[in-house]
């Protein structure tokens, strides 16, 4: 259905959030196997993207390869596997115009209000446009905003920061007119923001040093697949890509597997690999050993070794210890060292926020989100007709959010054929409580308890686990985790739920 100012103030089957890589996967899922459903993404931004578009610092890039990250219906054509953020926002911006997508789009419009009307069965959308406040109404609201604050990144309290006489920015607000060649320049941080932005900075500027407070696991991938060039060449597309893909699934889940089952051995293995990139077994001791197990926290991949290739050929070098407070020159540390510096990056994180900052609530009560568990890691107890888009920690985003997408269309579908007005999870008996994201990483512990929780049995358990999850997914039967709402008692004005 083509998108008109009269959706707007009108009504619509599914609203989408969110214009990213996930939101434009959702649009084909809905058009290819709900294409009786009218759809509209909402996006807040004036641009398609997401994170793609959002983020500008230097070698912004995926962290994990293209064919999985890439969509399962749209082979991934271009040179590196391990892909910049211009090259995906193109690939995005074609999916759109190959499968007609972009047209269901309404930029500039900030979903800030969500009130779903038990006697209604649907969705009232409180909007920010650039014509004013506005409203709208849908059967059924799916975010795909991710987890992040776009808005807001995360910068710890410095002391003397006033003090500092140069340049202080955090990439996520990196200034189009920011120049740095020839000079001194000092990243806080050293998650995958952090080990993309020293390498891609230590081109021009005259040293770069990676100040961390202790390290972080880190490998070297291929930024080239050279066994996927060689299938790309001999087969058609189509098929090429599955194998690809399928392969890369397998190296991914068997290398997390084999982390957390053996611990011990993944590290020998780990810190062998990196020492042989960096060829100083001290350097790696004091520098790139981490006190916690591989995949405690996420995993960072640098491409072709470019990190290591800096750090050996003396272009940057890695600083592991504590902020004491910012000087006029540089940054005091606690060991009594003062890093001088002409700019200083703060790579110290993002922050999280809950489905983009969406509140929904239930016949005018504010639902608590803590209080709700997430059911096949897409909708949440206490919230009819709500899905949330999340992808897995260990392996490509892509991979769980086109899952959940085909989940909330077999939703759609199965509300269709029974003429059902509305779904909602219900455990059958207690559950047992987990975190939604199990990753000791600061940036999850800060804000953790704003989320909803998984539960300690399937379909409330979010595993980590693409392989079961794409049998699993599509086949647990509705009726036996999920109350609905016939058509005929909202007609009747009735808000009795019944389990199909």
């Amino acid at each position: 259905m083509d998108l008109s100012d009269e959706h707007i103030d009108g009504h619509v089957d599914v609203v989408v959030v969110g214009a990213g890589l996930s939101g434009i996967g959702a649009a084909y899922r809905l058009r290819t196997e709900c294409p009786d459903r009218t759809f509209t993404v909402l996006e807040a931004r004036d641009a398609m993207g997401g994170t793609w578009d959002l983020f500008r610092y230097p070698g912004v890039r995926s962290d994990s390869d293209m064919f999985t990250l890439g969509y399962q219906f749209k082979p991934w054509t271009a040179e590196k596997s391990i892909a910049d953020a211009e090259t995906i926002l193109g690939y995005i911006h074609e999916t759109a115009a190959e499968f007609d997508l972009e047209q269901h789009v309404r930029y500039r419009t900030k979903v800030v209000g969500a009130d779903w009307s038990t006697r209604d069965a649907r969705w009232t959308l409180s909007l920010e446009t650039p014509d004013g406040p506005r409203t709208m109404t849908c059967g059924f609201l799916y975010s795909c905003a991710g987890y992040f604050d776009y808005d807001h990144g995360y910068t710890p309290e410095f002391p003397g920061l006033e003090d500092f006489e140069g340049e202080v920015v955090h990439p996520q607000f990196w200034p189009e007119d920011l120049s740095y060649d020839g000079q001194r320049v000092v990243v806080v941080g050293s998650g995958a923001t952090a080990v993309t932005l020293v390498p891609a900075m230590a081109e021009r500027a005259a040293h770069v040093t990676m100040l961390q407070r202790s390290p972080t696991w880190i490998g070297a991938l291929p930024g080239r697949d050279k066994v996927a060039d060689t299938l790309r060449s001999a087969l058609p597309a189509p098929i090429a890509h599955r194998i690809i893909r399928s392969k890369n699934i397998l190296f991914m889940l068997g290398f997390y597997q084999y982390c957390r089952r053996f611990p011990d051995r993944a590290r020998r293995l780990l810190l062998g690999l990196t020492t042989r990139q960096l060829r100083d077994a001290e350097l790696v001791a004091e520098h790139f050993t981490p006190t916690y197990d591989p995949w405690d926290q996420r995993f960072c991949a640098v491409p072709d070794a470019d990190l290591f290739r800096t750090i050996r050929h003396g272009d940057a070098e890695v600083v592991t210890d504590h902020v004491e407070s910012f000087v006029p020159e540089g940054i005091r540390l606690r060991s009594g060292r003062v890093l001088e510096a002409d700019l200083v990056v703060t790579a110290t994180g993002l922050q999280l926020l809950p489905f983009g900052g969406i509140a929904p609530s239930v016949d005018g009560e504010t639902v608590d989100l803590h209080e709700q568990f997430v059911w096949q890691g897409a909708m949440l107890t206490g919230i009819p007709n709500f899905a949330v888009c999340l992808g897995y920690t260990n392996a490509s985003w892509t991979l769980r959010a086109d899952l959940t997408h085909r989940l909330v269309c077999r939703v759609l579908n199965h509300l269709s054929r029974h003429d059902l007005a509305a779904a909602v999870p219900a455990p059958r008996g207690a559950l047992g409580e987990r975190p939604l994201l199990d990753l000791s990483s600061g940036y999850i512990q800060r804000s953790i308890d704003e989320f909803p929780r998984q539960g300690n049995r399937v379909p409330w358990r979010v595993r980590q686990n693409y392989l079961i999850d794409s049998v699993t997914t599509l086949h647990h039967r509705l009726g036996s985790s999920m109350d609905f709402v016939p058509r005929s008692a909202v007609r009747r004005g009735a808000d009795d739920s019944v389990p199909a």
